[in-house]
């Protein structure tokens, strides 16, 4: 089993920044991918990032390429999304997942460990 702890959620004007943090233990693997989900209530959850355990291949979804980064502190078992000329739109609750070797990373049916999320609010 693998546990996901994330934090530094909160409420920040548009044009801000919030870097949030997800914290794995249990039973992580160097094949596991570490994805960053987002979802506004009635709606689907979305992708917005991901990154293989090593760090070194990262994927974003459009909607925030060139402003969000996605890295990962291996000493740590950390991952972290941060958030940069945040926008009303990205206002949602923010999840972690992991799996191992999803055959979609951009799919959140194909991760199995999921954080508790952590609500992101950008006030206009």
């Amino acid at each position: 089993q693998v546990q996901l702890v994330e934090s530094g959620g909160g409420l920040v004007q548009a044009g801000g920044s919030l870097r949030l943090s997800c914290a794995a233990s249990g039973g992580t693997s160097t094949n596991m991918v570490m994805g960053w989900f987002r979802q506004a209530p009635g709606k689907e959850r979305e992708f917005v990032a991901a990154v293989s355990w090593g760090g070194s291949i990262r994927y974003y979804a459009d909607s925030v390429k060139g402003r969000f980064t996605i890295s990962k502190d291996n000493a740590k078992n950390t991952v972290y999304l941060k958030m940069n000329s945040l926008k009303p739109e990205d206002t949602d609750v923010y999840y972690c997942a992991a799996d191992v070797r999803p055959s979609s990373y951009q799919d959140p049916g194909k991760y199995t460990y999921w954080g508790q999320g952590t609500q992101v609010t950008v006030s206009s």
